[in-house]
């Protein structure tokens, strides 16, 4: 089954108003390869609806992150409900600096998962070992681990992106090599096999984060089972309209 490449760009807590505006400006000024990619841009909560507004509508928006809940006494959460409802269609779920800053569980990262899906967005949803379990040969639990959690609650896997992003290689500078990428998608798409069945492990997109670059992103494309990336750092500069077209690199 062919599976849209996915590029997705997690801004994280950067930017202003003016830098945010640049970015956008850049974004709509740029031949971009959106009918073969499938974009996706990460704001602060503070710039998502001007975002909204202001972006081509070829490019999605997404939260970075989202509560298990609907409206309520959650002060300083994002309600998933008020995300579609200002046309922001994608969210971010279990970022492993989610995982490890404010100590969220594998089960209310699923939590959050699937109400966020039984609201209409589309996820990206997070999963990686840190370099402690990676060195103690951790890696596949880990990643099973967190991913039977989200198949616990999770109903709808056509409205789930799977972002493979090792602690370690996060904001590092340290990037895993495609092949060890590689060894752990192909891990990951057994698992769906196994747990989902053929077809959705067939469709399920698996992208790949973990300082991802202008300069290596091409590396990993000869892999069938990287279908795209979560871009940290360079989504805030002009190497992330190359990073979109690497197919055309």
């Amino acid at each position: 089954m062919a599976r849209k490449f996915f590029v997705g760009g997690n801004f994280k807590m950067n930017g202003s108003l003016e830098s945010q505006k640049k970015i956008i400006e850049a974004l709509n000024a740029a031949k971009l390869n959106t009918e073969k990619v499938e974009v996706v841009v990460a704001p602060q909560a503070l710039y998502l609806l001007n975002t909204r507004a202001e972006l081509r509508k070829d490019i999605g928006v997404a939260a970075q992150n989202v509560f298990s809940k609907a409206h309520g006494a959650y002060t300083g959460e994002n309600s998933a409900q008020s995300l579609a409802d200002a046309g922001i269609t994608y969210t971010l779920t279990g970022h492993s600096e989610r995982r490890t800053i404010f100590k969220e569980s594998d089960e209310f990262v699923a939590d959050k998962t699937q109400y966020a899906i039984e609201q209409g967005l589309i996820v990206i949803a997070c999963i990686g070992e840190t370099l402690a379990e990676r060195e103690a040969d951790k890696t596949i639990e880990v990643c099973v681990r967190q991913l039977n959690a989200l198949a616990a609650k999770v109903k709808d896997w056509s409205k789930v992106v799977i972002a493979y992003e090792p602690v370690w290689a996060i904001g590092t500078g340290k990037t895993a090599t495609p092949e060890q990428a590689q060894e752990v998608h192909v891990e990951i798409r057994k698992w769906a096999n196994e747990k989902l069945g053929a077809q959705i492990a067939d469709a399920l997109r698996i992208i790949y984060g973990g300082s991802v670059n202008g300069g290596n992103c091409k590396d990993f494309l000869k892999f069938e089972d990287i279908d795209g990336f979560l871009v940290g750092g360079a989504s805030l500069k002009p190497e992330f309209h190359n990073i979109i077209n690497v197919h055309n690199l």
